[in-house]
């Protein structure tokens, strides 16, 4: 009895968890650039149930009775890195990655800072006149003249950009966005992590300059509305399910201690 009631539990912690995951996802559904997360279940180990009822010679054995599982546990939460739609804004200064790849982003000074990686291509000059982004962080790119890679800095706010993320001022290349991807990774983004403000962190990112860059566009969010609907209505039935569950076992168990307990 009180096996059934600690996974009727687990079932209502991994919806929590679930309703969380998809609540994140629908209010960043209007979000550049956002990827949106899935929440992978598994049950807990299997465990062997057996007694001694049984007799043979006289002698009490013991006796397999079967498997049972003990509920459910969070897995893993994935991030679904599949392609946005693209949508056109005629500013400057917005950027969309077309297939794989990220644009980098560096916190503080650009040189000490360290640096993230994002889809979000709003971009805009502040006063000191750096490509940021929206949390003012310095878009990188490699400066053409020196080749360090560095903060862009652009004199003058009538840039353009090619495909590869070679931007022109007055006809004289300048910079390149600097866009790296994690094909040494297994072609994956496993090990990829969200720490806020629309950005990853990882390991092993590499410069690549077959990434597509469109500019005056933004890709939107990947976050499909309606499935995330139905899911989460799956997710609180499947919690209320639970729930209910959980209370006809307490009942259970009160008849349990104050009608059987009490037969003398």
């Amino acid at each position: 009895m009180i096996r059934s009631l600690y996974t009727a539990v687990s079932g209502m912690i991994t919806q929590e968890a679930k309703q969380d995951v998809i609540t994140n996802n629908l209010a960043n559904v209007n979000t550049v650039g956002f990827k949106g997360d899935n929440l992978a279940a598994k049950q807990f180990d299997e465990v062997l149930l057996y007694n001694y009822d049984k007799k043979v010679h006289g002698k009490n054995v013991r006796q397999n009775i079967g498997n049972i599982s003990l509920g459910s546990r969070i897995d893993d939460v994935a991030t679904n890195f599949t392609q946005g739609t693209i949508e056109r804004t005629d500013k400057p200064f917005d950027f969309a990655i077309e297939g794989r790849g990220f644009f980098v982003v560096n916190r503080n000074d650009g040189v000490t800072g360290n640096n993230f990686y994002t889809r979000d291509g709003h971009f805009h000059i502040n006063s000191r006149g750096f490509l940021v982004n929206d949390s003012g962080d310095n878009v990188m790119g490699r400066n053409l003249r020196s080749g360090a890679v560095e903060p862009i800095r652009l004199e003058d706010d009538k840039a353009t950009v090619d495909v590869n993320g070679n931007i022109m001022v007055n006809n004289t290349l300048t910079y390149k966005l600097q866009l790296v991807d994690f094909r040494g990774n297994n072609y994956n983004y496993k090990n990829l992590k969200k720490i806020g403000d629309n950005l990853y962190m990882g390991n092993n990112a590499r410069e690549y300059n077959d990434i597509t860059v469109k500019q005056s566009c933004l890709e939107r969010s990947n976050v499909n509305v309606a499935r995330e609907t139905m899911e989460l209505m799956t997710v609180m039935r499947t919690f209320e399910t639970n729930s209910k569950v959980i209370q006809a076992i307490d009942e259970t168990l009160g008849k349990a201690v104050n009608e059987v307990g009490s037969v003398r």
